[in-house]
Order: C-alpha cells, then structure tokens, then sequence
C-alpha cells in the first residue's frame, strides 16, 4: 500500500500537510488524476475539503472500466464478462508527492496522480503507473536505479474541427502560415512565442523540469527536452506538459497534437527515451574505470536489440504509429546501435554512457515507453545477450525486423513471454484487449484514400 504521509519538499512546499499545502496556495480543487492504457487521464475532481476527507477515510473510488476505455471512448469489455457487467470500484489512492498547481486549468486548482487498488489494498496491476513500478522493482533489487531524460516532440497547429481535412500549420506572430521546414530556426521559433512562453509559466507553476526547447524539422514542429531525473516522476511530468500544452495552444487560438504522424508529408513526432544505470551511490554501471563501455551497457543494448521488435505496441500503440516509423522519414526503422548516428534506432551520443530509445512516437503512453525499454535493457544484462557490431553510415538501409503493422505487433507482444511474466496477465490481457478493439475500429472505417483511388477505379 502507497503511503500517502510523505511527500516531495519541493512539490508541496517544505511541508509533509497536505491541507497546509492546499490553504497555503488557495487551491479549492483537486483534479485525481489515473493515467489510463493510452495516457489519458482519467479520474475525478474534488472540492478541496472533499479530497482531504477522501484521504483520511481512504474513501476515493473509480469504476474499474477506467482501464478498459478504448481510445474513441467506447469500452473494450473484459475477458471475463461477469467482471465487465459487475465493473467494480477500485480504491484511488492518491501520491502526494505528485500533488501540484495546475495553472492551466484556472485559479484555485490543482493536479494529484493516484494508484488503484483492489478494495484489499492488492495494487491494481492493469494501472501503468504500477507496471513502471513493477519494472522499476526489478532494478532496485539488484541495488541499480534507472536515469530517464524523454524527449518529446509534437506539432502547433490551426483548428481541425473536421476531422475528414488535413492538418495545417497555424498562423504565427508574423500572420503568415509556415510552408517550408524551418529545422532549429530562432526566428520561426520566436513566431510561437506566446504560446512558449505561457507554457513555460505553466510548467514552472507546476514543477516541470523542462530543459531545452527547439523548432524541429517540420512546419511549426516543436521538441521539448526533459532533464534527467527518475522513471516515475518522470512519466508523470511528461502527461501534465502534454495536458498543458494542449491548454497553452488553446488559448492561444491554436491546438497542440502528439500524434505519432499528424501530417501525411511531414516528419513524424517522436518521444526519445536517454537510459542510463547507476548504483546506490550515483556511479554509472555502463563505464568502466578506463572509460570503455562495459560488458553490463554492451547486454543492455542487446538487451533493447533483442526485444524491442517483440514489444513495439507500447512504443507505437496506434495504428497511425507506424506511418511514422518508415525509412528516410526522420525516424529509424530498424534495431541497429552506433555511436551519434541518428539513422539508427539505438544511439549512443557521443562521449556519452547512456543509450537514447528512438523508437517511441510521440503518442506512447510514457510510463509503459519508458517500462518496456528499461525490462528489454533488463533483460538483455540477465541473459547477457550481446549487442551487434556498431552500424555505420545510412542506417535507414538496414534491413529491418521491427513489425510494420498494429496488427503483427500485437501478434508478436502477446508471444513475448519473457515480458508477459514481468508484466502480469492482468496487464497484458487488459491492454490487448484495448489495443484489439481500437485495431477493429479502425479496419471498420473506408478513408478518403481508397475513396480518392477506388470508388471510380475498380
């Protein structure tokens, strides 16, 4: 069971007093927040003596459905239907070390992520913040501690009210659309200052450890970086930014996507994952003494090698994911490792001992990204697998043994069996079960593609 008497100094103000904290900030309300399959966040909104009550009687509950809600909103069921119909409540036990302002919502409001259990305080082993935790238990039994930094890229747009018309850029400071690349452009960047800037305020409000921020290669394509920090926390932090920068876009007459491949000519946006190891006192496992790579770091990346093809469903978790994971696409396709290349879906930066994840789209859920690539690094030390040789030049000509359809992948997840007895069984039948229901949703719709090249042709 979560103990709900501590919290982060920094989050909450040097105080361990949750009603202190909420007082001494004027907050009314508190949005409990229970990030779901896909990262939607889900949950319930609290007056603020309401929520101190909740706590104190461990009286919060969420019908168990909540991670069962597939991506347009329609349930996925169960695979026991008893269980589906009955849709029992799950206790919601909130961290309040993650208890924050939420500037983005209005005065007087905050954010706090919860846990869900089983009303005999069993954690609820669907819930993706207890499969980060799960994985996370696996490194600190053997006296390591996983470093995380995301990078997460995503697209400013105009309004899309319908959703059968492409994606276009917005209009910028300068009442002008971009319609050429403007990759690391100063001047195209200062064209989305006032939505930067009113997202930056928000993250500070919020305790976002934002780092860098730079104009990526498409139209009006941004990259946030996160400093490096724990999985955990992490995660979280990483689902408020995207909730506050939708906010941010908003009220600035624009919306904000994370989906992996927004626009059909345009690159794709990703969520690079940089992973390093280090022991109880802070030392890094992937150097040794004289500064090569070690043999742990050389398993660790066979480890992502091996299988990564095997779980692509929590790095591209949609079917538009795999539009963006196609060669010369800026995103690699492949498993291939070298040092500072970024053909390569492995890279090692340069004089650097930590590995940056390519893989993961910009629409993955981050606590299961960041899961599934820590278990694949995992593994691959326990098994002590062996990376391959370190590619060189053009790594998008590299054959490539990753899935190319939603449809092999979950095919390939569901045999991964090393991954399925980390993960448990009430996960992975509750995500394949999700996954598979929006897959037949989607194959159930004609698009405007084969209604442009079909309906007057065949």
């Amino acid at each position: 069971m979560l103990d709900t008497t501590t919290t982060d100094a920094s989050t909450m103000n040097g105080t361990n007093d949750p009603k202190d904290w909420l007082a001494a900030h004027a907050v009314s309300e508190v949005e409990c927040l229970v990030p779901d399959m896909n990262g939607v966040l889900r949950g319930k909104a609290l007056p603020a003596a309401k929520f101190l009550k909740a706590i104190e009687d461990r009286a919060l509950y969420l019908p168990s459905s909540a991670f069962l809600v597939s991506i347009d909103g329609r349930y996925s069921g169960s695979v026991d239907e008893g269980f589906a119909y009955q849709d029992p409540d799950m206790r919601m036990v909130p961290d309040l070390a993650t208890l924050c302002l939420a500037p983005g919502g209005g005065p007087g409001k905050a954010y706090v992520f919860a846990d869900a259990f089983h009303m005999h305080d069993r954690p609820w082993m669907a819930s993706p913040r207890h499969v980060l935790r799960a994985v996370l238990d696996l490194y600190r039994q053997r006296g390591w501690r996983a470093v995380v930094a995301p990078e997460l890229e995503f697209y400013l747009t105009a309004p899309n009210p319908d959703p059968d018309r492409p994606v276009t850029a917005p209009v910028g400071r300068n009442g002008r659309s971009e319609s050429v690349q403007h990759p690391y452009d100063m001047a195209a960047l200062e064209q989305f200052e006032p939505v930067i800037r009113r997202l930056y305020d928000y993250a500070a409000a919020a305790g976002l450890p934002l780092d860098t921020l730079i104009h990526e290669s498409g139209t009006a394509q941004l990259e946030i970086n996160f400093l490096h920090g724990d999985a955990l926390p992490l995660a979280d932090k990483v689902l408020l930014f995207k909730r506050m920068t939708r906010q941010a876009a908003q009220e600035g007459g624009m919306q904000a996507t994370f989906m992996a491949k927004p626009i059909a000519a345009q690159a794709g946006s990703s969520m690079h994952l940089h992973m390093s190891v280090v022991d109880e006192a802070g030392n890094t496992l992937f150097a040794g003494r004289d500064g090569a790579d070690t043999e742990m770091f050389g398993h660790f990346i066979g480890g992502l090698q091996k299988y990564i093809p095997e779980v692509m469903p929590l790095f591209a978790p949609n079917v538009n994911s795999f539009r963006r994971i196609r060669p010369n696409h800026s995103a690699p396709a492949n498993i291939e490792w070298s040092h500072d290349n970024r053909s390569c879906g492995l890279r090692v930066p340069a004089g650097e001992r930590r590995v940056e994840n390519r893989l993961p789209g910009a629409d993955a859920n981050p606590y299961l990204a960041i899961a599934g690539s820590l278990l694949c690094g995992y593994l691959g030390v326990e098994e002590k697998i062996a990376r391959s040789t370190e590619a060189s030049g053009n790594a998008y000509r590299s054959r490539s043994t990753l899935p190319k359809t939603m449809e092999e992948a979950l095919d390939r997840f569901a045999a991964c069996d090393p991954v399925r007895a980390v993960l448990g069984e009430d996960f992975f039948q509750t995500y394949l079960r999700v996954k598979s229901v929006e897959l037949d949703l989607f194959q159930s719709v004609v698009t405007s593609w084969e209604r442009d090249h079909l309906l007057l042709k065949v």
